[in-house]
């Protein structure tokens, strides 16, 4: 039951990202922005009106926040699988670097340090 809802709101999610993406939504959506407040200007602003305003448009963000960061998430993970999968496949890379991004701090600072030393080594010798 658990993971067949997950599945469904992450399916959701990821659909609402798609929508929400496209060039004609965010011309639809500020249209309806600009409509809403020509009509509130010409009414004077109604409190009770700003109030429902403004309580929908904070409902909208929270959500999409929650969208966008689902769908960053998942296409995060995987691309970093796709890396991984590179990386054992070519018989010269470290297979150390796999996963990298669950190591320690302490490492990953470690593996900066010997990345930007080779990438200084390899301009040196390019001089």
């Amino acid at each position: 039951m658990h993971s067949r809802f997950r599945e469904k709101m992450s399916r959701v999610l990821r659909s609402l990202d798609r929508v929400t993406s496209r060039v004609s939504t965010v011309l639809v959506v500020v249209l309806i922005l600009v409509g809403v407040n020509v009509v509130m200007a010409w009414r004077d602003f109604p409190d009770r009106w700003q109030i429902v305003y403004s309580t929908l448009t904070n409902t909208v963000v929270v959500v999409m926040l929650f969208a966008l960061k689902h769908t960053d998430n998942r296409q995060q993970t995987a691309l970093q699988l796709k890396l991984d999968e590179l990386i054992r496949a070519l018989p010269t890379a470290d297979n150390h670097l796999v996963q990298i991004e669950q190591a320690p701090e302490e490492e990953l600072g470690e593996r900066e340090r010997e990345q930007i030393a080779m990438h200084e080594a390899l301009r040196t010798e390019d001089s």
